[in-house]
């Protein structure tokens, strides 16, 4: 059986954004991440934590923390767009690969904005192809110039978003340099499937973050054709084991898979008041390591 490493993220504490004054303080972020139990973290929206490499190795030294991953989007379906996508993930690749990470979670741009307009045409399949092909050769630059492996991060809202979509996108890039971050509440607000995909693919699932959603709020979320950041403010994202996948049965899965796995708990909450991220980091990591999921001391 392989392992499932359980880490956290600056998502679960309400970040969305490098600087933002609802947010939680990176120290604080830093603190209540120890404090709560996670030995592993995110990097987070570039800007966020210290971009000094030097400083923020040391601060995460301080707490007994590591770096999974760096966390980027892309849009490389545009004109110019993979040269463009480049410039925006150096600083980000650069400084996940001296914190050691091997990893950078790279997701789609969005084809409908926060108000629910629809900003971008939903891609054909010749698109899907182009975007799938450009995609590859984001991760071979990355693997490449950074020794980063590319894990893609389905996003609702995104043009990687429902399973077809998801399903498609693997058929259209190369597995020595893309694989699947599995985000299994991104997969269940678009209504698919995270136990199909583990079983379809799994030499392609290299990454996992676990969230559930709020089943009777995302029937409201549809019904009333919200985008998912008015999901969000509403409290789709809920915390485990109230919501969608059952997560037990998705942990047993990637434990079958027989390799070394992060599972990186991102609940969003965004904005959220100070005080609520710690009681639930810490329930959620009791909750998940009740069911197989480790930490690393």
């Amino acid at each position: 059986m392989g392992r499932v490493d359980i880490g956290t993220a600056p998502d679960s504490w309400g970040v969305w954004f490098a600087d933002d004054p609802k947010q939680t303080p990176w120290t604080r972020f830093l603190d209540e991440v120890q404090r709560a139990g996670y030995t592993r973290i995110e990097l987070g929206p570039y800007g966020y934590l210290p971009t000094d490499p030097v400083r923020l190795k040391d601060e995460l030294d301080q707490r007994g923390l590591t770096m999974t991953a760096g966390t980027t989007f892309e849009h490389v379906h545009r004109p110019d767009g993979l040269e463009s996508t480049w410039q925006d993930v150096v600083k980000t690749a650069e400084l996940t690969a001296a914190m050691g990470a091997k990893h950078l979670v790279v997701m789609p741009s969005m084809w409908r904005g926060d108000n629910g307009e629809i900003v971008e045409e939903r891609f054909d399949h010749d698109m899907q192809a182009r975007h799938g092909c450009a995609v590859t050769e984001l991760g071979r630059r990355l693997a490449e110039e950074f020794g980063l492996q590319t894990q893609y991060h389905p996003h609702a809202d995104g043009h990687v978003d429902t399973q077809d979509t998801v399903e498609r996108f693997l058929a259209e890039t190369d597995s020595a340099y893309v694989n699947l971050c599995l985000d299994t509440g991104h997969i269940s607000y678009c209504r698919g499937d995270n136990l199909e995909l583990i079983r379809k693919y799994p030499d392609r699932i290299r990454y996992v973050h676990l969230k559930q959603v709020d089943p009777a709020i995302l029937d409201q979320v549809e019904a009333e054709g919200l985008a998912m950041d008015e999901a969000v403010r509403r409290g789709v994202m809920c915390e485990p084991p109230n919501g969608v996948p059952d997560l037990p049965p998705v942990l047993d899965a990637l434990a079958a898979l027989d390799v070394e796995l992060f599972a990186i708990v991102e609940q969003d909450m965004y904005p959220c008041a100070a005080g609520v991220p710690l009681p639930i980091a810490e329930r959620t990591l009791a909750y998940l390591s009740s069911h197989g999921g480790g930490v690393s001391r």
